[in-house]
Order: structure tokens, then sequence, then C-alpha cells
């Protein structure tokens, strides 16, 4: 597909990675010089160096031919008009970035019909909504939703001890009477998509699938923490922490931010009736400690900076607070914070990269079923796809076991009229199914077709 990207900053950059490695026919447009000369040294793409509002640059990066045009720089009102002009050039699709909290959802709205957009991303808003998911069921380190929120994939790791290891996945629904799958297990760097006979050891990373009332029927079995965190401290009030924040205190959370600009602090407590706001550095340990950080059921690090980030989720860790969230961007830092035991790490930049992703796999679609939902799990090594199957999709009411997939692909859930189901050996797709799919070893899934050899 010919795609446009305007703005190669930190969320565009990521982007650009991701739609490379996609093998897209893609174009870059910064107006900054150097940067457009990095990412040319970097990556085999086009890149044009000028105003994303200059009708001319856009004609010189082929908007006019564009299949997919996204404006990701750092303004959302140059989104929006760049996306405008994109359109009004002859790009098919276009995405815009926008962030700012005074566009409601009532003005976005309105904005994505008058300006014809396809989509509007905001990377704040939709990380706050994962870490908003994690912090309802705290034992997972990642949870990805499916179908209005009808499925979950949950991430754990099985600690020392765990009641799962040693058991195979054949015995293990009817040894804890849940109705769940484990559909992908990372031991080490090794993603497996396991059979039956598969058996868990202590220190595996699980994915499970299942409804939500399903998993927490399972985490209560195995032993695990499941009551929501109820008092919540931030470190950062910037948008990431507003969004949270309001989140939590629409469910009657207790939520305390901590933030150093005193302009910020009055803000927030402008549009924040219950949150606690105070001004100062989230960094210092005696401010923590005053704040009642060991008495807290969960910790978020929002800061701008990663390395700052890691520290401070560390020192709560190191003080037992039973959930530690961390905002890390840079993926060497994400591998890096795992490894130093903080299991809850949370990339506003692979969120929104997994977004395009989906939405240009669904636009490729010409089989018969559509991508609606793309997350990269397991770090990085699997993906889980939702597809909606339609009427030209040619392996209907075929039982799954006469079904011949490819190696590294499962099929571990279907909604059908609502109701979620764990696939077995004869049950079948049908059209208008919505049908989970876990596919690992770096392939690459458009189509629901693709899982068949």
């Amino acid at each position: 597909m010919k795609i446009v990207v305007v703005g190669a900053g930190k969320i565009g950059s990521t982007m650009i990675s991701r739609l490379v490695t996609e093998e897209h026919d893609l174009t870059v447009v910064d107006k900054d010089v150097s940067v457009v000369s990095e990412i040319s040294n970097i990556y085999d793409v086009m890149c044009v160096c000028g105003n994303a509002t200059d009708c001319s640059v856009l004609e010189e990066a082929g908007v006019p031919e564009a299949d997919l045009f996204i404006a990701a720089t750092a303004s959302d009102e140059l989104n929006m008009l760049s996306c405008f002009l994109g359109r009004r050039l002859g790009a098919k699709h276009t995405i815009a970035r926008i962030r700012n909290p005074e566009y409601n959802r009532e003005s976005l709205g309105f904005l994505k019909q008058h300006l014809d957009l396809s989509m509007a991303i905001n990377p704040e808003m939709l990380a706050a909504q994962e870490m908003f998911n994690l912090l309802k069921l705290p034992s997972a380190i990642k949870i990805e939703t499916f179908s209005q929120m009808n499925v979950e994939i949950v991430e754990i790791i099985l600690r020392k001890g765990s009641l799962m290891a040693g058991v195979s996945l054949m015995d293990l629904r009817n040894r804890f009477k849940a109705k769940f799958l484990v559909c992908a297990v990372q031991r080490g760097s090794e993603v497996f998509i396991p059979s039956g006979s598969f058996v868990l050891q202590d220190g595996d990373k699980i994915g499970l699938t299942g409804s939500p009332a399903e998993l927490l029927k399972l985490f209560r079995a195995i032993g695990l923490e499941h009551r929501q965190a109820k008092s919540i401290m931030i470190i950062g009030g910037g948008r990431l922490g507003f969004y949270l924040s309001r989140m939590l205190e629409n469910t009657g959370n207790s939520v305390k931010i901590i933030e150093r600009s005193p302009k910020k602090c009055n803000e927030l407590s402008q549009k924040l009736s219950r949150t606690i706001v105070i001004n100062g550095d989230g960094a210092q340990q005696e401010i923590m400690m005053e704040e009642g950080l060991e008495n807290m059921d969960a910790f978020v690090t929002l800061t701008g900076m990663d390395e700052e980030n890691i520290l401070i989720s560390m020192f709560a860790s190191a003080h037992k607070v039973p959930k530690v969230i961390t905002k890390i961007n840079r993926d060497e830092l994400c591998d890096m914070a795992e490894k130093l035991g903080l299991d809850s790490v949370i990339s506003p930049r692979k969120i929104v990269s997994d977004r395009v992703i989906q939405y240009a796999r669904a636009l490729e679609n010409s089989a018969g079923s559509s991508v609606e939902t793309l997350y990269n799990i397991m770090d990085d090594k699997a993906e889980a796809l939702e597809f909606i199957v339609g009427p030209d999709f040619s392996h209907t009411g075929i039982p799954l076991k006469d079904l011949k997939i490819k190696d590294n692909i499962l099929i571990a859930g279907i909604i059908r009229d609502r109701r979620p189901m764990l696939p077995a050996g004869d049950d079948f797709i049908l059209q208008g199914d919505r049908v989970i799919v876990l596919a690992a070893s770096g392939r690459k899934l458009g189509d629901l077709s693709d899982i068949i050899k």
C-alpha cells in the first residue's frame, strides 16, 4: 500500500519502523532537515522536507495517490489540517494524532465528520485505558481486550511455587474448573503456541484467553490477587496522568498525583474533583514516603524520562507496593526494565503503532474477513488479532479439527452473537463471527484465510 506519514518524531518514527517492516510503499514528510536526513539514513523510504500544510509539498510526497495518509506531528491542529488537505488532494484514508483533552468525544466526532477523518488516535488516552485495565486486575502484567471487552488475553508470570507449574495444558481446565485457554507461552526468549501436552514451568510468561469472569475464577483458584487497586499514586501530571486520574475518579478510586510544575498542578486541581494533587518532585524519596507510598495498592510512573520512570518504579517495588506500572517508550529500555523485575511496562508509541498497523491490514483485506483488532503480545514476539468473518470467507461451517491450520497459529476464541466460545475441534466458524487468532514466529496475518495452509 502507498502510505504517507507526516511527522517523524517519537510517535511517527515508531510507526515508520513498523510500517517499513510490513513492507508498505512509504513516504515521510517532516519540516526538520536533520530528522528527514536521519530517517532516510535508517530506512529505505522516500523523504520530503517541508511543511505538511503546503499543497505542493504534499503533492511531491505523492499524497494524491496515497491509500493512507497519517499525520503525527506535535500539533493537533496541524495534523487535522494536513489530513483535510490530504483528503482533498485524493488520499483515500486519513489518520490524525489528536491529543488535547479539550477535544472531547463530542467535538472530536464533529471534527472527524467534517474533516472526513478515517481515524483519530490519542496516544495518551489509549495508554491510560491500558493502565486502567491493569489496575482492575493487578495480578496481570498485560491485558488486551476484544469484542467490546467480552474476551480478554491476559499475560501473567508463573512465580515460584505456582499451582499451574508442572501441569500439562490438557489437565489445567479440569483441575481449576474455569473456562480458559493458555494460548501462548514465553520461556526465556522463545515463544510457543502450545499443544495440549505442553507442561508449564515456574518462570513461564503465559497468555490466557477467556471471558473476564472466567479469568477471575481462575485467578481465585490459583491464589493470585484479584482485588482491584483502590489507592493509587501517580508520578507525573501530564496528559496521560490526567486521563488516567479521570478514569480512576469515575470508578471511585483514591488517587494522588505528584507533579513538579505548579502550572500543571493548578490545571489538574481545576479539572479533577476528587484527586489529590501535590506540587513536588516525584523522584525525591522523602516526598513519596511522606505521601504514603507504602500504603498504596498501586504506583504509576509517568514522567517524561524513561530512565527516571525505571528508577522510581524500582524504589516503589522495593517498598512492596503490590502493583507498579512504568511508562517507557524506548524499546531497549523496555527490555531492560523487565529484566530488572518491572513487569507492567506501557509504551504509548507501541500502542499507537499497533492501531495503525491494524488499520493498514484491514485496508489490505480482500478475501472476506477484516482485521478488527491487533495487539503485539509476549514482548512483541507474537500477535493477537480479531477478525470479523465476511461472506467471502470460504472455510465456514467446517469443523476446526478438519481445517489445515499453519504452524505457530492458534484459533483462541470465537465470539458469536456476543457470546464468547473457547473453540474445540468440533466447533466451526460462521459468517458474522468474530475470530481471535494468535500467531507467533513472525507470521503476518492480514486476513483470516492466511491461517489456512
